[in-house]
């Protein structure tokens, strides 16, 4: 059949919205009728080059929720009409990381740049003029409709509003988990937030939730870390120096149990700047991806092993896809995760260069792109 999408032909460039063929699934795999998008920066990374796409051209797009309109052959566990958060990245559930609860680990996201399917690099679902299309994190979900593995989606119930729910498969558990798997914040602790972006504003929520008694969101534009005070955060602050100065007047001179990088883009002096925040004991979490030939940043060896402290990444919020997603479903359901507020835009497909524009300008915290 035939799909609009908006792909990447060509690195530095921009998204355009193209007709592609899309083929039927097959034994182990759906097609969703994407009902919405997130615009993740790690998307707009791809137009770039920052983030290297393992093939042109590429349908971007890893944050989708949708509907179930079509069952590959001998696919149990779904039907037609099923509603599915799709995961940015996939769980096999049978290799080492799925079975000791790293499901984020999956020895499938070795492939998952490539955009053809996990288990064979030559296998594609999407098409353009003859050759073959990408699909970023295997589920491109710029597109109005998406063949993807069942190992990247997730059934939820279908009263929960997808266009919500969307938030879910990438940046509500990579900022919940940052602060809640990967830096184990405890009740009473401090944490430093430092970007207020969608990610940010859930590592706050994650934070708030584990009982930090501080929460420091740090970001140069003000509506972002007002907003982030809206959902939890105790402080808001502009620069990551003012950050560390307060984090030390609130627990006499120790500074931050922990602070999570939510950054759009990372630099190296940011991990720099987040070990300095932290006291004794701290551990610094990393979301954020930068240019992949950045790879040096400067380290006091002194601080780090004397003080004790951590640098930790953290991939997907360090959470198992096929149960962290419905659990966050349901603590949204449940009044206990907020995404409405945080979705601060809409868009249509063929408006996701502007969505990104205006990301970049700082006038959305996270957009969405909501298709008809």
């Amino acid at each position: 059949m035939k799909t609009r999408a908006a792909i990447i032909q060509r690195v530095p460039g921009a998204y355009e919205v193209v007709e592609l063929d899309l083929d039927a699934p097959r034994t182990g795999e759906i097609m969703i009728k994407m009902v919405a998008s997130g615009l993740c920066l790690s998307d707009e990374h791809l137009t770039s080059g920052d983030l290297p796409a393992g093939m042109l051209p590429m349908c971007g797009g890893h944050e989708g929720a949708g509907i179930v309109v079509e069952v590959g052959p001998h696919t149990s566990g779904w039907e037609v009409g099923d509603h599915a958060v799709l995961s940015c990245l996939p769980g096999c559930g049978r290799c080492r990381y799925c079975a000791t609860g790293h499901q984020n680990l999956c020895v499938l996201t070795d492939n998952f740049s490539m955009g053809s399917r996990f288990e064979d690099s030559s296998s594609f679902r999407l098409s353009y003029q003859g050759r073959p299309v990408g699909q970023w994190c295997g589920i491109g979900t710029f597109s109005e409709y998406s063949t993807v593995s069942t190992t990247s989606a997730v059934k939820i119930p279908k009263d929960v509003p997808l266009e919500k729910a969307c938030l879910i498969g990438c940046g509500v558990n990579t900022g919940w988990g940052a602060t809640v798997n990967s830096a184990q914040v405890k009740p009473g602790q401090t944490v430093i937030v430092m970007g207020c972006g969608g990610v940010g504003n859930f590592a706050v929520q994650g934070a708030a939730h584990a009982g930090a008694l501080y929460i420091i969101a740090v970001d140069p534009v003000s509506t972002k870390r007002d907003q982030a005070m809206r959902v939890g955060a105790t402080h808001g602050v502009a620069t990551i120096e003012e950050a560390t100065e307060l984090a030390k007047q609130l627990t006499d001179g120790h500074g931050a149990d922990s602070a999570a990088i939510t950054l759009g883009t990372l630099k190296p002096q940011h991990l720099q700047q987040a070990l300095e925040s932290v006291g004794k004991n701290g551990i610094v979490v990393c979301t954020s991806l930068g240019r992949a030939t950045d790879v040096d940043f400067k380290l006091s060896i002194f601080d780090l092993t004397l003080k004790q402290k951590r640098i930790q990444g953290s991939m997907f919020g360090a959470v198992s896809p096929s149960w962290d997603i419905l659990k966050m479903v349901r603590m949204y359901t449940g009044g206990r995760l907020n995404l409405d507020e945080v979705i601060s835009k809409t868009y249509t497909l063929d408006q996701v260069n502007e969505g990104y524009s205006d990301l970049r300008e700082g006038k959305n915290v996270r957009g969405v792109i909501v298709y008809s």
